[in-house]
């Protein structure tokens, strides 16, 4: 039973009297001249300040990196029986990622005891109810603060420095003996440390004689990139479910060890709003518990009752939901955590002057953190069975549910096609928690066979609410929201749709899932987090090539460590049969006489790394099909890769395509600054990729006609251009014209258009408000834009961009683009979204953009001269999370090499 949740002894009056009888008004706290953090602060010499250890105060400077580290670690030398430091990874510039746990000397000694405990009521299966109820009677809560996952929002990590230091050296707050006491305060200061840093540099480089508050000057308008992704331009706000980046990967294990029971991630929003804190806004996503909503309004109140005190506003429900489980402030809450965001308006620099005119400065956003961060721990502290026993309980319902789930007990990934994903995947979901089972042998269940290799998921584990959200096709928005949307919609007013509406894992991957409503007997191993399968070789002696079928990543990294090698390779554009295997289009052909003598054990290594399958033959003789020498086999070149970078192009777009391409591909990209394309020689480049263009900037601007001209005659000689998303415009605008779609206005009725006289128009009668309706909407405009859903597509198979692909492609519409399909006698749409009743995958999608986008396409191929120009209608790199769409981006890229014609 959940127990009864307390905001505090405090009421708001008597927090208000608090701060008087300490003697400070909030007048005079809010004075320019007499500013502080907290009431007549006073503090222990014994704990370091932040000026004592880097020689600035909390607020007055924007912390680095290297400071912030400096002072932790000062404070946890001075305090050793009260802070603990832990390492939990690198960025990928190298800075290191730590969190502190900080409580009373009496937890600290008992920190690992506390950790087996939580570890023991994560999992009811293996505690018994009595041992349950000694740890909730025993332990003491925990509540994980996490700074500054978007770099440029600077307050927090200076906000978590003043947290830490308070709890340890006040003596003014009755506060902090208690939270201590009661609570492990786990604090994260910064989980972006290289986009802080670009931030800080870039900021300190504009910053003149003074901080200057106004929002045109150069020190509030930050270059491309923005200090808010990391090294590889993510927003790593939206990595929880899919774990690319070390950054939010290896913070999701450390969760796991501490199974912290509140979480929050602070950020900080544009300058002209206030403060946000939770409850949040809708829609919520189904699959959380009742608790935790309810225990949202209890941090909500007490948050409340120190703003009040302060005078400081603040808002809630609204603009931030807690939908996309991929969120930091929503993926804590599908272990059981009470996981929240707040948000505080930024300075984006020392001072700032808002549009009323009125101007704040960066101690003031600090302390706004710094508020909410002591709040929290308070409701945490005074809270603590409470908080414990809502976690036990999560575990407890999670299992029943699970067990009792009729139509979803037991998911089932088949061992079949994209083994590479499957793989993969399922190293996903185990990395989070999930229990995943590896079968050893073949299994029946609801009357289907599966192979040895197939992966369970028994819906019976804590776990059960994170596989309902990550797994299921389809998790549903409020009716009652949804309805508000096409409401506001009609008005043409803006959608309150925050992030994206599907995410489905199966589906991005695009890896066959089934579900059976009964528990199924499997035998087998768990899997383990980035489990890797190494791939195999039959023989290292073969007499004529060796094959690899092509068809999953495993075969694509495969094809680029051999090229990096320098071993030659040939793919077939013909499906073949040969020793009575059929290979698919696409599969490499490494011929023995065309390379080194030790080729075979070169490639035993490679497939071993990798995960792919390498098949030895001692015959090229085929059964069916086409051979190797054919005028469909063609020689895979190591490609010269180039790609657009800085202004004009998407920061996200630009990241997470190249992260795609050397990450995930494991291939090596040149990036050039977008303007040096007007002129640049590019004759050693064989590849060059346009990310989706920027919302500041864009092709046209940056590139000129001059610059397209370029372009053209480059690819006239061979290359390959390949446009991303909104790339596409540049591409297919008629002044550039290497592509000859375009991009379509919103489907309309036609309506008679009424003649002018004199000036005067032909009268028309209103029926209704319909009527009314039609008549005011605009003859031309672009098709309402989508927040994000994925969609089917089909493939032309007898193109060689489909090599290796599966039939059916899920493709992730974001925005309002939509384009023609190009002619038959100019190009080819290689890939083409399903017909209205079947174009949705996942998520919910406007009617009218459904009926447009049916049978539009998503990639278009048309050659020019000796090269060819690739246009990806929609983005296939989003968030590096659309696993299923890489297969054909590497076709683009290796099969574009392959079939262009240049001069070599």
């Amino acid at each position: 039973m959940t127990s009864l949740l307390k905001v505090g002894k405090s009421t708001i009056t008597t927090a208000v009297l608090s701060l008087a009888l300490l003697g400070t008004s909030t007048a005079a706290l809010n004075a320019e001249d007499n500013f502080t953090y907290w009431p007549n602060a006073a503090y222990t010499d014994d704990v370091p300040s932040l000026e004592s250890v880097v020689g600035h105060k909390s607020g007055d400077k924007i912390t680095t990196h290297a400071n912030t580290r400096k002072y932790f670690e000062a404070l946890a030398a001075a305090k050793p029986d009260q802070v603990r430091m832990f390492e939990y990874g690198e960025s990928w510039e190298g800075r290191s990622l730590y969190y502190l746990a900080i409580s009373s000397a009496e937890n600290i000694a008992k920190l690992d005891d506390h950790k087996a405990g939580i570890q023991a009521l994560a999992d009811p299966r293996k505690t018994s109810q009595a041992e349950a109820e000694r740890l909730i009677d025993t332990l003491p809560s925990s509540v994980w603060l996490s700074y500054g996952v978007h770099g440029n929002e600077i307050s927090s990590t200076d906000a978590s420095i003043m947290t830490a230091y308070h709890l340890l050296a006040s003596k003014g707050d009755e506060r902090a003996p208690e939270i201590l006491d009661n609570t492990i305060v786990f604090i994260n200061p910064m989980q972006n440390p290289d986009g802080r840093d670009r931030f800080i540099h870039r900021f300190r480089s504009a910053k003149g004689l003074e901080a200057d508050s106004d929002r045109l000057s150069a020190e509030h308008n930050e270059p491309w990139p923005s200090g808010r992704t990391n090294h590889y331009l993510f927003d790593m706000n939206r990595d929880w479910i899919s774990l690319t980046q070390p950054e939010i990967r290896e913070q999701v294990k450390a969760l796991q060890e501490w199974y912290p029971l509140t979480f929050v991630d602070l950020h900080e929003m544009g300058g002209d709003s206030t403060y946000y804190f939770a409850p949040e806004a809708i829609p919520y996503n189904p699959h959380l518990a009742d608790s935790q909503r309810s225990s949202l309004i209890l941090f909500g109140q007490n948050n409340a009752k120190w703003f009040d005190a302060f005078g400081r506003p603040y808002f809630t429900r609204d603009i931030f939901d807690a939908f996309y489980p991929g969120y930091g402030a929503s993926w804590p809450a599908y272990y059981g955590a009470v996981a929240m965001t707040y948000e505080q308006a930024s300075s984006r620099g020392l001072k700032y002057r808002r549009t009323d005119g009125s101007e704040f400065d960066y101690r003031d956003t600090v302390k706004g953190h710094f508020l909410t961060s002591l709040a929290t721990a308070e409701t945490v502290a005074k809270n603590r069975k409470a908080f414990l026993q809502n976690f036990y309980d999560y575990q407890v319902s999670a299992i029943s549910e699970g067990s009792n789930d009729r139509q979803n007990r037991t998911y089932i990934f088949p061992a079949t096609r994209d083994k590479a994903a499957n793989n993969k995947l399922a190293g996903v979901l185990a990395a989070q928690g999930v229990e995943i089972t590896r079968a050893s042998a073949d299994f029946k269940a609801c009357n289907v066979s599966y192979k040895a290799g197939a992966y369970v998921i028994d819906l019976a584990q804590p776990r059960k609410r994170m596989v309902r959200s990550l797994l299921d096709p389809q998790v549903d928005m409020n009716a009652d929201f949804v309805k508000e949307q096409e409401r506001r919609r009609e008005k043409n007013l803006d959608h309150d749709i925050y992030d994206v509406t599907g995410w489905s894992l199966p589906i991005m991957y695009n890896v066959d899932m089934n579900r059976c409503g009964r528990p199924v007997n499997v035998a087998g191993d768990l899997v383990d987090a980035f489990e890797h399968t190494p791939g195999s070789i039959n023989k290292t002696d073969a007499k004529v090539a060796y094959l690899v079928p092509w068809g999953d990543m495993a075969a694509g990294r495969l094809l680029t460590k051999a090229l990096r090698a320098g071993i030659t390779v040939k793919s077939n554009d013909s499906e073949f049969t040969q020793n009575g295997r059929t290979y698919p289009t696409g599969s490499l052909i490494i011929d023995v006489a065309a390379n080194e003598a030790n080729v075979g054990q070169e490639l035993a290594n490679i497939a071993k790394e990798t995960g792919a399958e390498v098949v030895g033959v001692d015959t090229s003789w085929i059964e069916s099909g086409m051979d190797f020498g054919s005028r469909s086999v063609n020689r895979m070149h190591a490609p010269k890769i180039a790609m657009a970078w800085d202004e004009a192009t998407s920061q996200y777009s630009a990241g997470n395509t190249r992260y795609v391409i050397e990450q995930q591909f494991g291939y090596p990209v040149t990036v050039i600054r977008t303007p040096a394309l007007r002129r640049a020689d590019l004759s050693r480049y064989d590849v060059l990729i346009l990310p989706a263009q920027g919302f500041r900037s864009n092709y046209m601007t940056a590139l000129g006609e001059g610059g397209a001209k370029n372009l053209k005659d480059w690819v006239s000689r061979g290359g390959v251009l390949i446009g991303n998303s909104t790339a596409v415009r540049f591409l297919s605008d008629e002044k550039v014209g290497l592509l000859n779609a375009k991009r379509e206005n919103q489907a309309k009725e036609e309506v008679k258009e009424a003649k002018l006289d004199g000036g005067r128009t032909d009268g028309r009668n209103f029926e209704n408000y319909a009527d009314l309706r039609k008549a005011i909407e605009p003859a031309k405009e672009g098709p309402d834009s989508i927040p994000g859903v994925i969609v089917n597509a089909d493939v032309d198979k007898d193109h060689w961009l489909a090599n290796g692909v599966a039939d059916e492609l899920k493709v992730l519409v974001r925005g309002g683009d939509i384009y023609t399909p190009v002619d038959l006698n100019t190009g080819t749409n290689v890939a083409y979204f399903k017909g209205k009743d079947e174009l949705l995958a996942s998520g919910h999608i406007w009617e009218e953009n459904k009926a447009q986008l049916a049978y539009k396409p998503f990639l278009i191929h048309e050659n020019l001269g000796r090269g060819m120009v690739i246009g990806f209608t929609q983005e296939p790199t989003t968030r590096a999370y659309l696993d299923g769409l890489n297969l054909i981006y590497m076709n683009a890229i290796f099969g574009g090499t392959a079939h262009a014609r240049p001069v070599r």
